[in-house]
């Protein structure tokens, strides 16, 4: 029989009914005589998650609240700190609090996780950690963003990355026991992850991330996570847009294009979700990519055609039977040092 879970204490979750546990905390024990002294590795390739239509269910699986941000790997070090994307560039500068955070922990660590920026209701905005980064150019400093760390993969000069991920979990709540500012813990739940799902969406929230409690960290999208999301968000480039006096920014629709294989193909356009600051931004962005051919295979009137190098994070909510986005939402800007991947359309 499934476990009734209680009401998660997250404040993104309070006031809802449906039945949520969060696993409770053990004493850390710092003493691990039998694990061994590891070199701390300069980069670690990130789990992925598959995406799935169904949560999971069963007692082999813990749950998450799925972030709407940048994945990120803090390594700490006794006198440094690096934020490292999974594309392995350094945005340590990038996220200066989150950086002073790491640097109090006290010990040796390899944190996995994801910055976000929190709105008033306590849900991760993409597009505010976009403004608060000053978009692509990186001139900003996201002081904002917080770190919700979800896994531990180094500790006090040992590889954890082999362990269970319960047991890396307990070593990690350990680590970051009452910790509010710009590093946190990201809850994890058990019990009935469809309850969890169902409270995510009734909140506004991304989604849930589902993992095998038994499985240790390894690299790549092998299935050990699986990811479910209430609303469909995925990344494409654009390719060109419809201009407009009337629109803000001057910028009536974007064009938008993901590969079939390695060929780029039009999946449709988006005119809705532009914020202020970043569409008075995005003109200039585009028209220093205007090319005259297209790079697609579209024939349209009226189009300022771009070279396929920005990618926008879209939100929608299916796809119509020509392959195009139904009821799509432009959210920012993703970064190619964000290993940004274009949405790739199965063939056949």
């Amino acid at each position: 029989m499934t476990k009734v879970p209680r009401k998660s204490s997250q404040p993104l979750l309070r006031n809802t009914d449906a039945p949520l546990r969060s696993r409770p905390r053990r004493p850390l024990d710092l003493d691990q005589p039998q694990l061994q002294f590891d070199p701390m590795p300069d980069r670690i390739e990130p789990c992925l998650a598959v995406l799935k239509p169904k949560v999971p269910i069963g007692p082999d699986w813990l749950y998450e609240i799925k972030w709407d941000g940048y994945r990120l790997a803090v390594h700490v070090e006794p006198s440094s700190v690096r934020i490292i994307t999974p594309g392995g560039h350094d945005w340590t500068d990038r996220f200066p609090s989150i950086a002073e955070e790491a640097a109090s922990i006290g010990t040796t660590a390899i944190l996995d996780g994801e910055a976000v920026v929190l709105d008033e209701q306590g849900r991760s905005d993409f597009g505010a950690l976009q403004q608060a980064l000053g978009g692509r150019s990186g001139e900003r400093h996201a002081s904002k963003a917080v770190f919700f760390a979800f896994d531990l993969l180094y500790f006090d000069g040992h590889d954890v990355s082999w362990m269970d991920l319960s047991d890396r979990r307990h070593m990690l709540e350990g680590l970051l026991k009452d910790r509010a500012g710009g590093i946190r813990l990201s809850e994890e739940f058990e019990g009935d992850g469809q309850a969890l799902f169902d409270a995510a969406c009734e909140h506004g929230l991304e989604g849930v991330i589902a993992k095998r409690r038994d499985a240790p960290y390894r690299s790549g999208r092998l299935g050990d996570w699986v990811k479910v999301k209430c609303i469909q968000s995925d990344s494409f480039f654009i390719v060109g847009y419809e201009p407009s006096t009337a629109a803000l920014g001057g910028i009536g629709r974007l064009l938008l294009a993901a590969y079939r294989g390695d060929e780029l193909v039009y999946v449709g356009g988006v005119g809705t979700g532009f914020k202020e600051r970043a569409t008075i931004k995005l003109p200039a962005d585009l028209d220093s990519l205007k090319t005259v051919t297209p790079p697609i295979n579209l024939k349209r009137k009226g189009v300022v055609w771009v070279q396929p190098t920005l990618i926008a994070e879209i939100e929608y909510r299916a796809w119509t039977d020509d392959g195009k986005l139904r009821h799509a939402s432009y959210k920012g800007l993703r970064e190619k040092q964000d290993n940004a991947a274009v949405f790739q359309i199965a063939s056949g």
